[in-house]
């Protein structure tokens, strides 16, 4: 795991590009504390940076940029959990290793496969690779988007990093995108492809970028995707099959050659990783959970709970108010965009450090994929709402009542309105009024992008299911754990986004997979029999913390709003009065930092 970034461009000196790529991976250094390096390709404009975690051969030999071959190179972040298997197979057809990595894995595969060695890569990853003979500069992203990676092909050449931050190094990225606050306010974070800096993007999950350095030219293709397909009907064999998988999915996450962890919340997700983690895994186990003196958000007894079954190295913090308000602010700076979440994972990310761990195993993706959120049973009411004749829907967006207000977003067509009917923060006309600008003009920005696929052909759990996976999950959930994780030095895995877990489970019947009297009924009769009855039999909690009350308290939110605009002021009361959700409240004060730091 690591970070990375450069530069290719013919248009600015070697010198420069050197200067710009070491100055990104400063700015990168959190995520990759281990070590550093460069290498440039004078004649091609090109530099390739990196900051490593070392996780796989912790010795020099896997230090990055790495070559191959005398013809290819390589900056890589991520984990290629099946890159024993690929070895072996590269090593039957003449390939040799020169160290004990996955990053020499890829280099090999590429050698042999081209292309068409991405889609054999299972598990997280975003690099950047250079073909020394072809002259020719890939850059890649993983088929579930779970490592972020940012480009610009700007001033006719291409620029990379693993943070937006990184990339405001380069003096002709300086440009803000003006667009984002309003997806910030929309959203609670910003959507896949918008980004705060003008003419840098994400590079779509599964997709890759060529970059032919000998006339400037680019092509931008897909190598991977999950479809939803209606194959598999049998439920006893359904039932073998997810837990099979998962096991077989830990098992390979597992793999590592510095301490490896489980973040266990209490809930089903994580405790489905830590008891496969606890009966699978080759040394004690580690165990991170927090939990709070506040009993109504305190998951405390479901972790003993399981802890009293697990021989492991359990680890559990306390965190308290003041902890909270003491990090805030450098949480705060710790953001790469500014989003709604992530604060949780800032904490135990930074307690699993402390303890010395490098990597944790996170449930992320078990609620998308087998169905945890209200949102499953509320798909149906929300397709059928859509269909109200937009002149009424546009009555509501002005109503003052969060649910009220967010079925005027229902004038959006197709996924992208049931989204934020279902989780929207800030109606179109709350936004205008916060940022002065029409209503007219916020809605046009929010049709503009994302730009989504038709789901209606799916079926409500289904069409759920990909909502969650390629909005919330994609958008909030993922680059959240990557950016607060990383910002200690800490990998976050998620096995229940394995490739082969994601195509199985999506190709299941929905009226078998999301049947049942309890949400997620199908992962817990695959691990009914291997968890106490109260971990699957109980209300979801999420993994949330006392805010609302701690975000009151705060004395940096009351100096921030003091500043703020009386529109931001109003809403703050409002929040104190408990007329706003904390994570509006938090929206607010992200826009209000960002606009006090220009």
């Amino acid at each position: 795991m690591c970070r990375i970034a450069g530069v290719i461009n013919p248009r600015f000196s070697n010198t420069l590009l050197m200067e710009w790529t070491n100055t990104m991976c400063d700015r990168l250094v959190h995520g990759g504390p281990d070590s550093g390096g460069t290498y440039s390709v004078n004649e091609q404009h090109l530099v390739l940076g990196n900051r490593r975690l070392a996780l796989q051969d912790l010795s020099k030999a896997g230090e990055q940029p790495m070559h191959y071959a005398n013809r290819y190179s390589i900056t890589y972040n991520g984990e290629l959990y099946n890159f024993p298997v690929l070895k072996q197979e590269l090593i039957s057809l003449g390939y040799s290793f020169t160290n004990h990595t996955d990053t020499e894995v890829i280099l090999a595969a590429f050698a042999q496969w081209n292309t068409q060695a991405f889609a054999r890569f299972s598990g997280m990853f975003a690099f950047a690779l250079w073909d020394n003979l072809k002259k020719e500069l890939y850059i890649v992203r993983d088929p579930a988007g779970i490592k972020p990676l940012y480009y610009s092909l700007e001033n006719g050449g291409l620029a990379f990093a693993s943070e937006i931050k990184a990339l405001k190094a380069i003096p002709y990225l300086q440009e803000e995108n003006s667009h984002w606050p309003v997806y910030l306010l929309a959203y609670g974070h910003i959507p896949e492809p918008v980004t705060t800096i003008k003419n840098v993007l994400p590079l779509h999950k599964g997709c890759f970028i060529k970059y032919n350095a000998s006339n400037c030219t680019y092509s931008y293709q897909s190598f991977a995707h999950f479809t939803y397909t209606r194959e598999i009907q049998d439920k006893e064999t359904i039932i073998r099959d997810v837990q099979q998988i998962i096991y077989d999915s830990v098992e390979r996450h597992l793999i590592a050659d510095a301490p490896i962890g489980v973040f266990l919340s209490g809930g089903l997700d994580s405790s489905v990783i830590a008891r496969v983690a606890a009966n699978v895994g080759k040394s004690t186990l580690n165990t991170f959970s927090l939990y709070f003196t506040e009993a109504a958000y305190s998951e405390k007894k479901y972790q003993d709970l399981l802890l009293n079954d697990l021989k492991c190295n359990a680890y559990q913090h306390l965190l308290t108010e003041s902890e909270f308000h003491d990090s805030f602010k450098e949480i705060l700076n710790d953001m790469d965009m500014p989003g709604c979440d992530g604060i949780n994972t800032w904490f135990i990310s930074k307690y699993a450090r402390e303890k010395g761990l490098k990597a944790v195993l996170s449930g992320i993706g078990g609620d998308e994929l087998f169905g945890g959120y209200p949102s499953f049973t509320r798909m149906s009411l929300a397709s059928r709402l859509q269909k109200i004749p937009v002149q009424a829907l546009s009555n509501f967006g002005s109503a003052g009542l969060k649910q009220l207000d967010r079925l005027s977003f229902l004038q959006l067509q197709g996924i992208k309105g049931i989204y934020l009917f279902l989780r929207g923060h800030f109606s179109p006309y709350q936004i205008a009024k916060q940022l002065n600008a029409s209503e007219k003009e916020v809605w046009e920005i929010l049709k503009m992008q994302p730009v989504l696929g038709d789901v209606d052909v799916l079926k409500p759990g289904n069409k759920a299911s990909w909502m969650e996976f390629n909005l919330y999950m994609q958008n909030q959930l993922l680059r959240d754990a990557d950016v607060m994780s990383m910002a200690h030095g800490v990998e976050i895995r998620v096995p229940m986004l394995d490739n082969e877990l994601v195509r199985y489970v999506q190709s299941i019947y929905p009226s078998l997979k999301f049947s049942g009297s309890y949400k997620k009924q199908l992962l817990i009769d695959a691990f009914r029999s291997q968890l106490p009855e109260a971990i699957w039999n109980r209300p979801k909690m999420g993994f949330s913390f006392p805010f609302s009350n701690w975000l009151q308290n705060s004395q940096y939110l009351r100096d921030m709003v003091s500043n703020a605009d009386s529109s931001t002021q109003k809403n703050y009361n409002r929040f104190m009065n408990g007329k706003l959700h904390w994570s509006q409240m938090l929206s607010l004060l992200l826009l209000q930092t960002s606009k006090m730091s220009h």
